[in-house]
């Protein structure tokens, strides 16, 4: 991944510090991650997972990926025991219901110039 984008109202919506922001930025330079299942994605895109372990507890990171331009956006960053966080599944109804909110909202904030872009150095 060479870039990721944060949504501003993503950011909002999850809370993120500029801590937390910082570590999100390091573990996607790493490029670890695994390929979950979405629904209605952007074509080209995956859903990836990252394990995140921080000072305060192990975290998980939800990002789509698009493959083309090898760009990451940024979704989710949720405690490892939140109802979303413990089953980051399609399979998890709050997840799927939350994921489907998330890509209506990324899709409004790119549409109307509300993000942010990192360059990722690996």
């Amino acid at each position: 991944m060479r870039l990721i984008v944060f949504a501003k109202s993503l950011i909002k919506k999850e809370n993120i510090t500029s801590q937390e922001k910082a570590v999100i930025i390091k573990v996607c330079q790493k490029s670890i991650f695994t390929k979950i299942k979405g629904q209605n994605m952007p074509n080209n895109s995956s859903l990836i997972k990252i394990y995140v372990t921080t000072l305060n507890g192990a975290r998980r990171l939800v990002l789509i990926l698009d493959e083309e331009i090898d760009v990451g956006y940024f979704l989710f960053f949720r405690k490892k025991d939140d109802s979303i966080g413990k089953n980051i599944s399609i399979k998890n109804s709050e997840f799927k219901k939350a994921l489907q909110q998330y890509l209506k909202l990324l899709d409004k904030d790119m549409d109307n110039n509300n993000f942010e872009i990192i360059k990722l150095f690996n």
